[in-house]
């Protein structure tokens, strides 16, 4: 029996019996607090699964699918950046981090990946709440939490800035992915849910589904290779609803907390060098409902320019191009991707929390979001780009 991946709503009312209730109950229930979401794994037949979604705590079902990091895509010459003493990293320039008058202090961020280093300088002074759903213990061996984690929030490293919200002095780090870059569902929704437990105002997830790998994976298990992709395209599909459910109980708890801003990496699988129509949208989890989906940037003569790897229908951009950022065991080092973007849309998201928590405006979400979309800049951008490839621009520090 495969296993499945469900979402239970443990505050919904439960009645002992079919005329107990009603709709006074369900108004108490609301009116009482968050949501109490579990995420559970099962082992389940086809009428299992039946049964299960006529539960009334039950929010959501999915085969539990494989994930994985989104690798940086290989520096081209030129593109990594020296560090130089006194000099912040390309990105935090530009995204105004440098010349903001907030820190990110007194806001806690999450980043969903690989782990970190937490001996190494960036992360000195921070207290670091790690939690690993891999089993493959602390640490990273990858590098790329850490790389992550030091552009959302790390100090400066020999005198050089990479951190965008470097007055954060207490971040979520959630292994939801193991030594080898892999990991499933299981794992990711249950670091969400954690994650949201803790009280991250800020979620940073630069991860994808891995389809090609369930295709293989049902393939070594004998299934014909047609069988398979139909068979995973179903997974995907139950998953991106799984993802809209568990968006769900991240936003029925802004009332009750001001709420948490989920962003996501688009993904690096647009081959815009080979031809300008090889564009792939979007993919899980950024392609969720509700996810801040983030596309890269590099720079050009003319301006800032989508980098050729970026998925296109990003809701917003950032520098993905030769970050420079932490190296797992010490130092620094340059990659590109979108995974390097979403931490600067993070970090900058902090930034915005405490301005928006210190303003007499609504101190939710929901503003924090409204702030990052309206002072998004395309200014600083090359001519001649598709609006569909960046999004609303380049994100922009209060």
């Amino acid at each position: 029996m495969p296993d499945y991946v469900v979402l239970r709503d443990l505050s919904r009312p439960i009645t002992s019996s079919p005329f107990e209730g009603g709709l006074e109950g369900l108004e108490g229930a609301v009116a009482a607090g968050p949501g109490e979401p579990r995420v559970d794994v099962e082992d389940l037949r086809p009428d299992d699964v039946r049964a299960l979604v006529r539960d009334p705590e039950v929010r959501a079902v999915a085969p539990v699918m494989p994930t994985a990091l989104i690798r940086p895509v290989e520096l081209a010459e030129g593109e990594g950046e020296e560090p130089a003493e006194g000099r912040p990293a390309w990105g935090i320039a530009a995204v105004g981090a440098d010349t903001s008058l907030r820190t990110g202090a007194g806001v806690v961020p999450a980043v969903l990946d690989t782990g970190i280093d937490a001996a190494h300088p960036a992360f000195a002074g921070v207290t670091l709440v790690q939690q690993d759903f891999s089993g493959d213990g602390d640490g990273d061996v990858q590098g790329h939490g850490s790389h992550c984690a030091g552009t959302v929030f790390g100090r400066d490293v020999d005198g050089h800035r990479i951190g965008v919200a470097r007055g954060v002095d207490r971040a979520l780090i959630g292994k939801v992915l193991a030594d080898d870059g892999s990991g499933d569902t299981d794992m990711l929704f249950r670091g969400m849910l954690w994650a949201l437990q803790q009280g991250a105002r800020v979620v940073s997830m630069s991860l994808g589904f891995d389809f090609p790998g369930l295709v293989k994976r049902l393939a070594d298990r004998g299934w014909p290779v047609d069988l398979a992709t139909s068979a995973a395209l179903e997974a995907y599909r139950a998953n991106l609803r799984m993802f809209d459910a568990v968006m769900g109980v991240v936003q029925s708890q802004e009332p009750f907390t001001g709420g948490t801003l989920v962003v996501a990496a688009a993904g690096n699988e647009s081959r815009r060098n080979v031809n300008p129509d090889h564009e792939i949208g979007a993919s899980l989890p950024a392609a969720a409902e509700g996810m801040v989906s983030v596309g890269a940037l590099g720079t050009s003569a003319d301006g800032l320019v989508v980098a050729p790897f970026s998925n296109t229908f990003p809701l917003i951009a950032a520098p993905g191009v030769g970050v420079l950022s932490a190296e797992a065991g010490g130092g620094l080092v340059s990659f590109n991707g979108t995974s390097m973007a979403t931490p600067h849309v993070a970090g900058v998201a902090c930034l915005w929390w405490e301005e928006v928590l210190a303003s007499p405006l609504p101190s939710t979400a929901a503003t924090v979001l409204a702030k990052l979309l309206a002072t998004a800049d395309v200014t600083a951008l090359a001519p001649g780009g598709d609006v569909a490839d960046r999004g609303v621009g380049i994100v922009r520090a209060p």
